[in-house]
């Protein structure tokens, strides 16, 4: 038991590590932190927050052929709009786990500000694994999804079939159930990013709530047009 304790406690130290290097060597290709023209929504005030990304798309765990022989889990995910930095892999729980399966989450700093919906931005971290980790697969938890791989090394997938609504603006919004698929012109409550909010003329807007991975969409005086998509 203790052997295994010390184990984890090394892995936690490698989690800090690799959240370190997350935003550099790991971190590939990730989004910049947005300005103020790419803002929308309201302003309100500088509230950055490490929270999950919105989904996760995939696993990809390395082991290196050299002694002590390590493991490298590489994740890619997607965030919400332009803006996300800092991409990292963190434990989801401290302690062993009964089914010997790592749970990670993939964390991002969110935006200061509000962004215009212009379509999801792929973003990758890693995580370094011990030598005689007692670990037979991981699981990776974002916001909205989450992929196991049940042997390591190994990759798995997931495809993500949601409307980032890139191009919501000037289409109709039609409620689950209210239009078929493929529908021109429309925009399909079902496609949708779930929690996503829909703003009418005479909607009030109570407290203030702001969830980077919260899509709003401000319609129109036909109370269907979209004339603004933004996350919070």
């Amino acid at each position: 038991m203790r052997q295994i304790q010390g184990m984890f406690a090394a892995l936690v130290v490698a989690a800090v590590a690799s959240a370190g290097l997350a935003g550099a060597a790991w971190a590939q290709g990730g989004p910049q932190p947005g300005t103020d023209q790419e803002a929308a929504g309201p302003a309100g005030a500088s509230r950055p927050l490490d929270m999950p990304v919105l989904y996760v798309t995939g696993i990809e765990v390395l082991r290196g052929a050299m002694e002590p022989k390590t493991d490298l889990i590489r994740v890619s995910g997607l965030v919400s709009s332009k803006g996300w930095s800092n991409p990292q892999l963190v434990p989801f729980f401290y302690g062993k786990p009964a089914d010997d399966v790592l749970d990670l989450q993939l964390i991002a700093t969110s935006p200061e500000q509000s962004q215009k919906a212009e379509g999801f931005v792929p973003i990758t971290a890693s995580f370094a694994l011990e030598p005689g980790h007692p670990f037979k697969g991981v699981r990776v938890r974002a916001g909205a999804n989450a992929i196991e791989l049940k042997q390591m090394p190994g990759v798995a997938h997931a495809e993500i079939k949601v409307n980032d609504c890139k191009e919501c603006i000037g289409k109709k919004f039609a409620e689950k159930g209210k239009a078929p698929a493929g529908a021109a012109n429309t925009v399909r409550e079902e496609d949708l990013p779930r929690g996503f909010r829909t703003i009418t003329p005479a909607h009030g807007v109570a407290g203030i709530v702001h969830n980077p991975n919260r899509i709003n969409l401000v319609l129109g005086d036909d109370n269907a047009t979209i004339v603004m998509a933004f996350w919070e």
